[in-house]
């Protein structure tokens, strides 16, 4: 292999868009995968005959890299309501936005969540982000996101019945300690374009990122055991050199001098079921705010190609249980809040690896900062905040610094 080769390991979105950045400065890189395919995180599997994301996952229209990355008209993207079905106290609540629904107006204005006060809180809120730069919400100094609606003056019933569960399913932990300024940019974010779901799955994203690369060489299967400033050697034995590499993920594992420096993780759990019916309107999250229970959201949709009607469920709190004990509560969780009959277990995922659990949260950096060594250099979505802008904001940067790196390179 040519010694001034620029590699990638990895193939998920960071991956794919410092690939597609190197192209463009006339690059030929390879990406090494460990798994059978691109996307990591996102992408969408087949099980039992139906197609299953890892994990629910959307794409927030309004992030500005995935504009720029994506041709969101070829996604053919579902835009979800703005608001969610709130299951709380034997009761279901809907609640949403009546500036883009007057429908829910009524609805909203009556949900035992919280006081008329809370929900004009929420108005101000709204108001304050949309005056409020991705600049300036990521300069803010941080605390919780359960203090922020606290200082705020949200009270604690609406964010017992609403953010903790709403937020707790975006950010994988049920105590919304997440950073203030993942918060804020994520809610002003909702507030500045939709919730979304590719009609063929989250996965279209990491394969249409692929479909963009015309000179770059993927060799998939193939695990990557040790990294050094100028040579790779892959868990085979084979060693080559390589003028340039990118990790996407894990590099305590690879880089000697980084052992013990991992990342934490936040994990969950994704349990997708056929049932016969469901309460959950469409296109509309449904959330469990009461204690006790295991799910966290629901999501119901209907299968492209079968017409059937399936439902994924997230749950976060499930250390020391089976997998088949979670499958027969959350079955019965099922039943009890969505009116469904017959609930048939599709497939659960167990995602350890779901989103990076830091604080400390930047919106970009400099393209230097992502140099590790001479020749290495890092990207992923836990260098900056966990979202699928700060993965392609990472792979451009370690892409645009490794050019930068370059006068070496033919």
């Amino acid at each position: 292999m040519n010694q001034n080769t620029i590699y990638i390991i990895g193939a998920g979105v960071s991956g794919l868009i410092a690939a597609y950045e190197l192209e463009q400065a006339g690059h030929k890189p390879i990406i090494i995968e460990q798994a059978d395919d691109v996307g990591g995180r996102v992408k969408t599997l087949h099980r039992n005959g139906y197609p299953l994301d890892f994990g629910f996952q959307v794409l927030l229209s309004a992030y500005p890299l995935a504009n720029q990355y994506l041709d969101m008209d070829a996604l053919k993207l579902q835009k979800l309501e703005s608001g969610a079905l709130i299951y709380a106290n034997g009761q279901s609540y809907q609640i949403g936005d009546p500036l883009r629904n007057w429908k829910v107006l009524l609805p909203t204005l009556l949900a035992n969540v919280g006081s008329i006060g809370d929900k004009l809180k929420i108005l101000k809120l709204n108001n304050r982000l949309k005056q409020k730069s991705l600049e300036e919400i990521f300069e803010t100094p941080e605390t919780t996101t359960h203090a922020y609606l606290e200082n705020f003056g949200f009270s604690d019933k609406i964010i017992q019945r609403f953010f903790r569960p709403f937020f707790a399913g975006i950010f994988l932990e049920p105590d919304i300690r997440t950073s203030s300024r993942m918060f804020e940019f994520v809610y002003k974010m909702f507030g500045e374009g939709y919730a979304t779901v590719p009609r063929d799955g989250i996965g279209a994203i990491s394969a249409q990122l692929k479909g963009k690369l015309k000179n770059t060489e993927f060799r998939f299967n193939t695990e990557v055991s040790e990294v050094t400033n100028d040579q790779i050697l892959l868990k085979t034995g084979e060693k080559f050199d390589h003028g340039g590499t990118i990790i996407t993920g894990n590099a305590s594992a690879l880089i000697h001098n980084m052992r013990n420096q991992e990342t934490e993780w936040k994990s969950c759990l994704c349990l997708y079921f056929e049932v016969d019916k469901t309460n959950i309107p469409e296109h509309t999250i449904a959330l469990v705010a009461d204690s006790g229970n295991l799910s966290n959201n629901l999501y119901a949709y209907t299968d492209n190609k079968s017409g059937k009607n399936i439902l994924s469920v997230t749950a976060l709190e499930y250390d020391g249980k089976t997998n088949q004990e979670m499958v027969e509560r959350i079955t019965k969780e099922v039943r009890q809040f969505t009116g469904a009959r017959q609930v048939t277990h599709i497939e659960s995922f167990q995602i350890d690896q779901a989103l990076p659990d830091i604080q400390n949260l930047h919106m970009t950096a400099e393209p230097s900062e992502s140099k590790l060594a001479d020749n290495i250099f890092l990207a992923g979505d836990y260098l900056f905040n966990g979202s699928l802008n700060a993965a392609m904001e990472s792979g451009r940067l370690a892409a645009q610094g490794i050019l930068e790196n370059s006068e070496k390179f033919p």
